[in-house]
């Protein structure tokens, strides 16, 4: 019979062998992700578990995959502890992203927004009905309007349109018009380029090997490429950049990026508001809603139980 301190160490050899394989799968295989927010809706609900292949990460991403991704902008957090995005690859390294009124192109090509796709409705409630009943039945969180207001705007298509207008609580609802104007906030945050989250670009996505001018014109749009994510000095000086000190004008990508969008085009932070996503950012793509803790949600179509997000 085996003594309890021999048990013991083969307890301990056992479970550091169990967290040892936890491991290697969490940083080779797969993991799993909550989805936190409504920038992906109504493809993915707040509270959607989701399996996310972290292979995809060594054999490659496709245009259309739905991704995890680390916040490229949390520039004060050690990678590993910066909070995780859920957005789909619209954009992969060399392709040409435009949006135009709305309608996304790539390399001149319309390309259909997703079936669960959403953009921006104004609804008008009857008198004497609870916004929060609607958010609820269509798996959004509360607080999308005051209390009192009969006016909401919530992310919707055609489908969920077409039954939200049949509920008695909704006397009225309309698709947001298409944004005008040319915010600061808008990347690449230069006046030079007086673009929205509705009408876009063209820009083209780096690539590794690619060679870019570098002047003041299209310094916004790669000086986070140069001195951020690959780590150069950008200097201006006597009116000519300098990169490390060296005035050559050009520069050569050393990585891959990708541009991404929210399927909730009107109520989602993404590569329109904060550029390109370098390669080393992504974590994975989702695979599969494991399942959705949550109730309610009775108007969006199909179980949210082993859903497959395979394009």
């Amino acid at each position: 019979m085996k003594t309890t301190p021999a048990l013991l160490r083969e307890w301990g050899k056992a479970l550091a062998l169990a967290l040892a394989l936890l491991l290697v799968l969490h940083l080779f295989v797969v993991r799993w992700v909550t989805v936190a927010n409504t920038s992906m809706y109504s493809t993915l609900l707040p509270g959607d578990m989701l399996l996310v292949e972290r292979w995809a990460v060594y054999t490659g991403f496709d245009r259309g995959d739905i991704v995890v991704l680390r916040d490229p902008v949390q520039d004060d957090r050690a990678m590993f502890n910066r909070r995780l995005l859920v957005k789909r690859i619209v954009g992969l390294p060399g392709d040409e992203v435009e949006l135009r009124k709305g309608e996304l192109y790539v390399n001149g090509m319309p390309v259909p927004q997703s079936p669960g796709g959403t953009r921006s409705w104004s609804i008008r409630l009857r008198p004497g009905h609870n916004a929060d009943t609607l958010v609820e039945r269509l798996g959004l969180p509360t607080g999308y309007s005051l209390p009192g207001n009969d006016l909401i705007d919530l992310p919707l298509n055609v489908e969920l349109a077409t039954k939200v207008k049949k509920m008695p609580m909704v006397a009225a609802l309309a698709p947001r018009a298409h944004a005008l104007g040319s915010p600061d906030h808008i990347f690449p945050f230069s006046p030079d380029r007086p673009w929205n989250n509705d009408d876009y670009g063209p820009l083209r996505v780096p690539a590794a090997g690619d060679t870019v001018n570098l002047t003041p014109f299209n310094l916004p749009m790669y000086d986070r490429i140069v001195s951020r994510y690959e780590s150069n000095t950008v200097e201006v000086v006597d009116r000519k950049l300098l990169v490390n000190g060296d005035d050559c004008g050009k520069y050569r990508v050393r990585a891959d990026y990708y541009f991404v969008l929210g399927d909730a085009r009107d109520a989602s932070s993404d590569s329109r508001y904060w550029g390109f996503v370098p390669a080393d950012h992504l974590v994975g793509r989702a695979a599969i809603i494991l399942f959705n803790a949550h109730v309610g949600h009775d108007i969006l179509p199909g179980s949210r139980t082993l859903r497959s997000l395979a394009n």
